[in-house]
């Protein structure tokens, strides 16, 4: 239902979205390769071998830490036009890779500091919704929170950043974080509270570079 109306109110952005890809080189080749992300097209295991601090290692360790699988993300359903079905396709499948590269978890208080930057530096409307409405469902200290330290940074660094929808991840999983967000004009937000500590998530992707190189 919520990847439903997602499609349906996207719309009108979609062909703004493709335009800012058509106007970057790097958004170009996306479009013309049209890439997907899943545990298919991905190799996690050579993900795993990459060094600390890398883009890919970086995601195989925030997915350890958040017990979440890029095989999850709904098909686009409800937009006629191909090309703009896969912009939407490429944004639900890059999402999480936000909440990677600004090391945010996925209960509701991340979710919605990073929803509010994702409609300011994307513009997509259920974007927009989530953070005008998702905060009721938050109790009055993490609602003080999140409008006190991570809307004003979302706001600001969405604004702000070059559009995150040009970014051809699978070319740059072994690029550097930092360079990354130097590059795109991004960064961190307020530390936010984890439920698994940072530690463990990296020891399972040491174990899981371990086996997959056990079995190369």
């Amino acid at each position: 239902m919520v990847a439903a109306i997602g499609d349906i109110t996207a719309g009108p952005v979609l062909p703004r979205l493709r335009d800012i890809m058509l106007a970057d080189p790097e958004g170009r080749q996306i479009l013309k390769e049209r890439p997907r992300i899943n545990t298919q097209t991905v190799d996690m295991n050579k993900l795993a071998q990459l060094p600390e601090g890398s883009v890919g290692r970086a995601y195989i360790t925030w997915l350890e830490r958040t017990g979440v699988t890029p095989d999850t993300r709904e098909p686009v359903h409800y937009v006629d036009d191909p090309e703009l079905a896969y912009v939407m396709q490429r944004y639900r499948e890059c999402h999480d890779l936000y909440h990677c590269i600004f090391n945010l978890p996925v209960h509701i208080e991340a979710e919605l500091a990073l929803k509010f930057f994702e409609f300011a530096n994307l513009g997509l409307p259920m974007a927009g919704f989530a953070a005008a409405f998702g905060h009721l469902r938050l109790n009055s200290e993490k609602r003080a929170r999140l409008f006190r330290e991570y809307v004003p940074w979302a706001i600001k660094c969405g604004t702000s950043a070059k559009s995150l929808i040009t970014i051809y991840w699978e070319k740059r999983w072994e690029q550097s974080t930092e360079e990354l967000k130097k590059e795109f004009g991004i960064w961190d937000p307020p530390a936010a509270r984890w439920g698994k500590p940072l530690s463990e998530a990296r020891l399972a992707a040491q174990r899981q570079q371990r086996e997959s190189g056990t079995s190369s």
